[in-house]
């Protein structure tokens, strides 16, 4: 039987006292889990977070490479995620060994990985990027740099099409922001012709040929609460429009659907795999907990905290 939420809520928020710890949420999750979090926000904005809190215990409510980059920042802090099967497409689609035999093919490359990788593939990696910053970070090198980018081709051509750049890239992708429709994209420009369009870096260069703005989750919500626009066709996760309503309770947010559902939305599986009774549960026992090979970790702290010293 469902437990009530209220009750859960109550719940969690008396352990998170006993225990010290801090819950530290993705844009990407549910609306609740959204609004008992201490923070929110980007794969960006969460790294330098867990660098800054001082509590014994993090909570990351996102997928497991978001926990798993919480504790390479943080190894002597206990970091948790309520689900450990919630995993990451994107992630599934670099394996560390194909990766390392992709980096031998393409002697004297500089190696960029997008945050979305598993800790093996962060420790092949010279530096970690976001979609938030990837751009600052690939033009802070000559621009006769030689540069393998993984995994995601979609963020990688946005890259090479906005900089002038020819970054050798991994054939991998998001499965949420590939399945976004163009044709149901036109449609709904056709049926809301005001709205402007709000899309990920991570969709497909059809789709971005679509966009008023193309950026990060925190972007597209940046700019959602800055323009005087009233309507919005949002092209990422549907897990952003909780946040996007929230600040900006007078607009309104459309979904962007993919093309294979009647659905309005796109949600991320994995993303959705955590709930408030995992989340109570992982601070009731303390797990599951996120534990990394100390010399991985220890390989794969270098390009990201280049990251952040870059951003």
């Amino acid at each position: 039987m469902k437990e009530d939420k209220k009750q859960l809520i109550e719940e969690i928020k008396k352990l998170k006292a006993e225990r010290n710890a801090v819950i530290m949420a993705h844009y990407y999750q549910q609306g609740d889990i959204q609004d008992i979090a201490d923070y929110i926000g980007d794969s960006l904005a969460l790294a330098r977070q867990a660098q800054e809190i001082d509590a014994p215990v993090i909570v990351l409510c996102g997928v497991h490479f978001m926990g798993e980059t919480a504790k390479i920042l943080c190894p002597e802090k206990t970091v948790l995620v309520p689900d450990m099967n919630a995993g990451c497409s994107l992630a599934d689609s670099c394996e560390a060994g194909a990766f390392a035999r992709f980096i031998a093919d393409h002697p004297g490359h500089t190696v960029i990985s997008y945050v979305n990788t598993t800790a093996a593939v962060k420790a092949l990696t010279d530096v970690v990027v976001t979609s938030g910053n990837a751009r600052k970070i690939v033009e802070s090198f000559p621009k006769d740099e030689k540069i393998i980018f993984g995994p995601d081709r979609n963020l990688g051509a946005y890259i090479n099409s906005i900089t002038g750049r020819e970054m050798v890239l991994w054939n991998g992708a998001c499965h949420v922001h590939e399945q976004f429709s163009v044709e149901k994209i036109v449609e709904l420009k056709k049926q809301y012709p005001e709205a402007k369009v709000l899309v990920h870096p991570e969709c497909k260069g059809a789709v971005r040929v679509l966009a008023d703005v193309i950026g990060s989750t925190a972007v597209l919500l940046k700019y959602a609460i800055e323009s005087p626009s009233r309507q919005f066709i949002v092209a990422t996760e549907s897990g952003i429009l909780h946040e996007m309503t929230k600040k900006c309770p007078d607009k309104q947010f459309i979904p962007a659907p993919p093309a294979d559902s009647t659905c309005g939305c796109n949600d991320c599986n994995f993303m959705k795999l955590n709930t408030l009774e995992k989340l109570r549960n992982c601070l009731r026992d303390l797990s599951p907990a996120i534990e990394i090979d100390p010399a991985i970790a220890e390989r794969a702290r270098l390009p990201i905290e280049r990251m952040l010293q870059i951003s």
